[in-house]
C-alpha cells in the first residue's frame, strides 16, 4: 500500500507543483505590482511598506491558481477611518477597475494582468499581538513560514491543499468553514508532511489541540482568546482542532473550522490510507437535478419538504452565511417544537435564498396534549386546574376553542387544547415565524417578501439549485 500512496502522491504533486515557466511569470507581475503599488502609494501623507503575503509568498499555491494578496502596511498610529480612505486610495488607482469588499474593513479586489488581486490596507504593528484589525497579523504568518518551509515540506503542503479541495474542506471563508491556507500549511508542517498529517488525522480524538511554538505558559497570561473568523472576540478554546497561532497565543488558527469538516478529513484520511487513488483529489460534483428529478426524490423518501425562498440579502459571503445557518436553525427548532420532525435541513443562495427543511411530519391533529403538574402538588395543580377550567367556560381572553378537560390522567392534570399550527405551511406563513431566532438581514429580507413551497412544489428550486439539491437528495461524507 504505501507504494500506491507514494505514486498516487508523487503525481498529484507533479500536476499541483508550478513549473519554471509560471514561476517565472508570477514573479515578473508581481514585482510590477508591487512597484504600482508603491508608487500609488507615495503620494500618500504617511509612510507605506507594501508586502506580498499568503501562498504566493510562500511558494505553496498550486498550479493555475492565480491569485495574489499584496498587503498596504500603515502606521500604527494612524487612525481607521484614514486607514481604509488612504487603502482604498491605492487601490482605486493600482486596480481601476476593480471593486471594493469588506471584511473588517475595506480592501480592493481586481484583475492585474490576468492575476487576481486582493489589495488590503493593514497596520504595520510591532508583533502579531499588538493587531487592530484581523488581517495585521497575515504579514507575520508570512514570514514565520518563510523562514520554515523548505521545498519539500511546500510541495507536501501543495498536495495537501489538493487533497482538502478534493473533498471539499478547503477554505476558511464562513460559507465552506474549512482549513485555511495557513492551517494547512501549520498542520504540515507539525505532522512533518503529507503522509504523516494524514496518519494523524486518521486517528484524532477532538478535542486536539496543537503548540506549534509551545506557547504553553504564556497563554495563561495571554488576553482572552480570539476567534475573528466567526466575529466573536471573547471565546474559550473549545474547538474540535486547535492550533495555536504560532505568532500570537491568544488565537486558534482553527477557530473558523466546523466539526462537521474536521470529521469529514478524518473520513477521507482513512480512506486514502485504505484505497489511494487520485480521484480523491478531484472535487466531486453532481450532475445538478432538474424538476422531475428532484419530485423522484421527494416521492421516493416518503418525506414534506418545505422551503422558505426569498431575495438573498445584499451580503458578502462571510455575512451572509452565518445569517442563514443561524436562521435555518431558528425555524429548524420551533418546526421541531411544534411538532413537525424535521429529518434533516440546508441553506441554499444565489440570487435567492432557501432554507430548505424536510420534515417526517406535514401534518398535525387539531389539537395537542399538554401535561400539567401532577395532582399532589397542590399549589401548582391548583393554578393549572384554575386556568384551564377558566378557558373551558370561555372565561379567558384567547380566541381557540375550549379545551378539552382539565382532567387527570395517572397522578396529574392534563389538558388537551387546540394546536396553534396544523400544518408547517400554517406556521412558516404566519407572523410567528418571526418570533425563532433569525439573522437579522434575513428577517428583513422575509419582512419584504417570501414564498413557502411545500412538497412537490420544492421542484421549482431546481432550476437555480439543482446542483445544491443534488448534494441534499445524495448525501455523502
Amino acid at each position: 500500500m504505501t507504494e500506491e500512496f507514494d505514486a498516487v502522491v508523487a503525481a498529484v504533486r507533479d500536476r499541483v507543483t508550478p513549473d519554471d515557466e509560471e514561476r517565472e511569470r508570477l514573479r515578473a507581475v508581481t514585482e510590477r505590482l508591487t512597484e504600482r503599488t508603491e508608487a500609488a502609494a507615495a503620494d500618500l501623507p504617511v509612510e507605506t511598506d507594501v508586502v506580498l503575503v499568503g501562498s504566493t509568498a510562500r511558494s505553496t499555491w498550486l498550479a493555475g491558481d492565480r491569485d495574489v494578496d499584496l498587503f498596504v502596511q500603515f502606521p500604527a498610529d494612524l487612525d481607521r477611518e484614514n486607514l481604509e480612505a488612504y487603502g482604498l486610495q491605492v487601490g482605486r488607482e493600482v486596480l481601476p477597475d476593480g471593486r471594493e469588499e469588506y471584511a473588517e474593513h475595506p480592501y480592493t479586489v481586481g484583475e492585474f494582468e490576468g492575476f487576481s488581486v486582493d489589495l488590503v490596507p493593514c497596520y504595520d504593528v510591532a508583533d502579531a499581538t499588538a493587531i487592530q484589525s484581523a488581517v495585521d497579523r497575515t504579514p507575520f504568518h508570512t514570514a514565520y513560514l518563510e523562514a520554515r518551509l523548505d521545498d519539500d515540506v511546500a510541495a507536501d503542503v501543495r498536495v495537501a491543499k489538493a487533497f482538502l479541495k478534493g473533498i471539499g474542506v478547503y477554505g476558511a471563508d464562513l460559507k465552506t468553514r474549512g482549513f485555511s491556507g495557513f492551517l494547512t500549511e501549520l498542520l504540515v508542517l507539525e505532522y512533518g508532511g503529507f503522509r504523516p498529517f494524514l496518519d494523524a488525522a486518521a486517528d484524532w480524538h477532538p478535542p486536539v489541540e496543537l503548540d506549534p511554538e509551545d506557547h504553553g505558559a504564556e497563554r495563561e497570561t495571554a488576553p482572552p482568546s480570539r476567534n475573528d473568523e466567526v466575529g466573536s472576540a471573547d471565546l474559550a478554546f473549545d474547538d474540535p482542532l486547535v492550533v495555536i497561532d504560532p505568532t500570537d497565543p491568544g488565537r486558534n488558527v482553527a477557530a473558523a473550522l466546523s466539526p462537521a469538516n474536521v470529521a469529514r478529513l478524518q473520513h477521507y484520511a482513512r480512506e486514502f490510507l485504505a484505497d489511494p487513488r487520485a480521484e480523491l483529489f478531484e472535487p466531486d460534483e453532481p450532475e445538478p437535478l432538474d424538476a422531475d428529478a428532484v419530485r423522484d426524490a421527494v416521492a421516493a423518501r416518503g418525506t414534506t419538504p418545505v422551503a422558505v425562498t426569498f431575495d438573498a440579502p445584499d451580503l458578502v459571503d462571510d455575512q451572509l452565511w452565518p445569517q442563514l445557518r443561524k436562521s435555518r436553525r431558528g425555524v429548524a427548532a420551533e418546526l421541531d417544537r411544534r411538532g413537525f420532525d424535521v429529518f434533516r435541513s440546508a441553506a441554499f443562495a444565489d440570487d435567492r435564498a432557501v432554507l430548505f427543511l424536510e420534515l417526517a411530519v406535514a401534518d398535525r391533529p387539531a389539537v395537542e396534549r399538554h401535561d400539567g403538574p401532577p395532582v399532589h402538588v397542590r399549589e401548582h395543580a391548583r393554578g393549572f386546574y384554575e386556568k384551564y377550567a377558566a378557558a373551558g367556560t370561555g372565561a379567558d381572553s384567547s380566541h381557540r376553542e375550549p379545551p378539552y378537560g382539565p382532567f387527570v390522567a395517572d397522578d396529574r392534570y392534563v389538558v388537551e387544547r387546540a394546536r396553534e399550527f396544523t400544518s408547517a405551511r400554517d406556521f412558516l406563513e404566519s407572523e410567528a415565524l418571526f418570533e425563532v431566532a433569525l439573522g437579522a438581514h434575513v428577517e428583513s429580507a422575509l419582512e419584504d417578501d417570501y414564498d413557502v413551497l411545500v412538497g412537490d412544489d420544492v421542484a421549482r428550486l431546481a432550476a437555480e439549485f439543482g446542483t445544491a439539491l443534488a448534494r441534499y437528495f445524495s448525501p455523502k461524507p
